[in-house]
């Protein structure tokens, strides 16, 4: 499959986008103090949970940005 040069760039934005995001989120988390996150200074499961969401985020925006990479570096070789 060829993926056309504005997928693969939107891709690729789309996989940095992602991370960017997602590290924001999680340092926000961590730095919680309104006592959702952490209760008694114990993680709760509102923070389980929200750092799963995290994770499966930092994998499925991996996987895209790698889809969209190739897809650049396709298009550049046969340029």
């Amino acid at each position: 499959m060829k993926l056309s040069r504005p997928v693969s760039w939107f891709l690729l934005a789309f996989g940095v986008w992602s991370w960017i995001i997602w590290i924001t989120f999680v340092k926000n988390l961590v730095k919680d103090a309104s006592g959702l996150a952490f209760e008694d200074g114990d993680p709760t499961g509102y923070f389980w949970v929200h750092l799963l969401l995290a994770v499966v985020s930092f994998v499925l925006g991996t996987v895209v940005e790698v889809i969209g990479l190739r897809g650049v570096r396709a298009l550049r070789r046969t340029s």
